[in-house]
């Protein structure tokens, strides 16, 4: 079995346009029942060879990545996608070198810069300077690089004061800013990010992404995972799918390996769904505040963290989300721009309440609303009784390639004051893809015409 080789060296010919190559790589999990299991696992195998008996096995083996391979070029952004679980993070580990594979090759090119777990190589105890040299080190840089490189760490992390203070005083933000001003400030020649942007303010993210598209045009190799499919087709040049530990989909149709990956997703959802609105059991007509309450508490949005507050005394049950032409977006995930959309809200209350307000929201993925409106602003009033209810919107939206959040609320006013029934931020996404590139959220392309424009 050949485990883990690693070479760094300069390659010659076809070979110095390699940046990664994933021969083979596999890893594999010892699962332990109970403590107990693993202490016999430790001391039993022996006992049972040294009596002569076959040894006996007390765990079972998870495999994290099964038969991975691919190759890599310098200079391209590469994004991988697949449902929690699949092997990616498994995977990132082993191409930086903090995880050892259990079976194949990994063969690197060029200094790495690994944006994994943020700030888990800081020495709690040092100050946030003393750790931008140790991490400096362990990059590969000399005491007088890292020195040269100092002030532009410090300005691109921007925590003023707390760059001479022990990192254990910072907040889980500066950690964020400080690491990835380490990383990104060292002239990677390949930058491997897990969702490491996910975290940290909108306008530290805006920074973390310009600095990503500046090594970009530079040449430097990205390999990222997220979740966030938008970011896939607005940066990789290739995508790479994995499933169950193996690479389903390694293609640079982005498009076609995000709608593949897509329907993976929208086909396990479908079998999560056990209870459907339609067949619920609920009578909806005699639900009190309480079982509203249950409901809210209970039914949530796990996979976006969904957020979820308000009174109950009338709750959204659901929204569903389809094309003006009926398609389902869960079959068909991917809207154009200016496509209209269909929001189709399912509602419960227990009581009669006058004067509701529905709204509907959406925001970029690192935060903003872009867009909101609701049945007030849209001179429609609306006043619900005991019992279910089920409110359509219709909007066409002029919004750029991209994944979104959607949001909506349920709230209720009574004179100057505003009850909030139920909030529920993000419970759903949408995603916009057209072949058009604009800069932007606002999908507006222009018409040119050169009307002082000389005939030849």
């Amino acid at each position: 079995m050949e485990v883990n080789t690693r070479n760094s060296a300069a390659a010659t010919g076809d070979e110095s346009g390699i940046a990664i190559r994933i021969k083979g790589v596999s890893k594999y999990f010892p699962i332990y029942d109970t403590p107990r299991d693993r202490l016999k696992q430790m001391v039993m195998p022996r006992l049972h060879r040294l009596f002569g008996r076959a040894p006996r096995c007390y765990h079972r083996v998870f495999h994290a990545l099964n038969e991975v391979s691919f190759e890599i070029r310098r200079g391209e952004t590469v994004g991988i996608i697949g449902r929690n679980g699949a092997g990616k993070s498994t995977l990132l580990q082993i191409i930086s070198g903090t995880l050892t594979p259990s079976a194949g090759t990994v063969e690197t090119r060029g200094r790495i810069a690994a944006l994994l777990e943020l700030g888990a190589g800081f020495n709690p105890e040092f100050t946030g300077r003393e750790n931008v040299f140790m991490n400096g080190s362990i990059l590969g840089l000399t005491h007088e690089e890292v020195a040269r490189r100092f002030d532009e760490i410090a300005a691109f992390a921007d925590i003023g004061e707390f760059i001479d203070r022990p990192v254990k005083t910072y907040s889980s933000g500066m950690y964020v800013r400080l690491a990835f001003a380490v990383q990104a400030c060292v002239d990677p020649e390949i930058l491997i990010v897990d969702e490491a942007l996910s975290v940290g303010d909108i306008g530290f993210q805006y920074k973390c992404f310009k600095r990503m598209e500046a090594l970009r045009e530079k040449g430097v190799t990205i390999l990222m995972v997220t979740h966030s499919t938008g970011s896939i087709l607005e940066y990789a040049d290739r995508c790479i799918v994995l499933d169950g530990g193996r690479v389903i989909h390694d293609t640079p149709d982005v498009l076609a390996a995000v709608l593949a990956y897509e329907k993976g997703m929208m086909s396990q959802a479908q079998t999560r769904q056990v209870e459907p609105v339609q067949d619920s059991g609920r009578d909806a007509r005699r639900m009190t505040v309480s079982e509203l309450k249950a409901i809210q508490e209970r039914e949530w949005n796990r996979e976006l963290g969904e957020k979820r507050f308000g009174s109950a005394r009338a709750i959204i049950e659901r929204i569903d989300l389809y094309k003006g032409d009926g398609a389902s977006l869960e079959k068909s995930p991917l809207l154009k721009p200016n496509e209209e959309v269909v929001f189709r809200f399912s509602l419960l209350a227990s009581e009669a309440i006058r004067n509701v307000a529905l709204g509907i929201s959406i925001s970029g993925v690192r935060g903003g609303d872009i867009w909101g409106d609701n049945n007030l602003l849209a001179g429609q009033p609306l006043n619900l009784e005991p019992g279910r209810h089920e409110v359509e919107y219709r909007v066409r939206l002029p919004i750029s390639s991209g994944e979104y959040l959607v949001h909506c609320g349920l709230a209720c006013f009574s004179g100057e004051g505003r009850e909030e029934l139920d909030q529920r931020r993000p419970i759903n996404r949408l995603r916009f893809w057209s072949s058009r590139e604009q800069v932007g959220v606002v999908y507006a392309p222009i018409r040119i015409s050169l009307p002082g424009a000389m005939e030849e």
